[in-house]
């Protein structure tokens, strides 16, 4: 499996951190100074997910794909596989199947995410993009949110 991985445990009860996981993703999911605009979240296996990342100089970058799962409480999954057209599915060219999930340990919440590739190759794009660097960035400000 080609697979990128970041976990943290976050000094927060679940309940805290599913709050900021599912409901507050334009203030932790793009590393500062990016933010992203949520445009949808239909939160349900098949519906769709969208969002804009926006950058400083004005840069932007859509995102659109589909939900796999929707496991409330737990975490997601989504995938830019598939988008959400008129007529329903279509294909797109695929980058990655994301996770976003959490589960109790100890008195905190390990906070796991996940990027999985169809190929070694697009794996490493992606890491070669700052994924360790970004996604941990990422990953911190998720923690301080939830440890507010």
């Amino acid at each position: 499996m080609h697979e990128l991985k970041v976990t943290r445990l976050v000094a927060a009860p679940v309940d805290t951190c599913w709050d900021v996981l599912a409901n507050r993703q334009e203030e932790w999911w793009c590393p500062a100074p990016w933010r992203i605009e949520m445009l949808a979240q239909e939160r349900r296996p098949g519906g769709r997910s969208a969002m804009v990342m926006r950058g400083p100089e004005g840069e932007e970058m859509p995102q659109e794909g589909v939900f796999l799962d929707w496991d409330e409480g737990r975490g997601f999954t989504v995938t830019d596989a598939i988008t959400l057209g008129p007529d329903g599915f279509v294909p797109a060219q695929p980058f990655m199947i994301g996770r976003w999930q959490i589960e109790r340990e100890g008195d905190g919440t390990r906070y796991t995410a996940y990027a999985r590739h169809w190929s070694e190759e697009t794996m490493t794009q992606h890491k070669e993009m700052g994924f360790d660097q970004g996604w941990r960035a990422v990953a911190d400000q998720f923690a301080a949110l939830c440890e507010s």
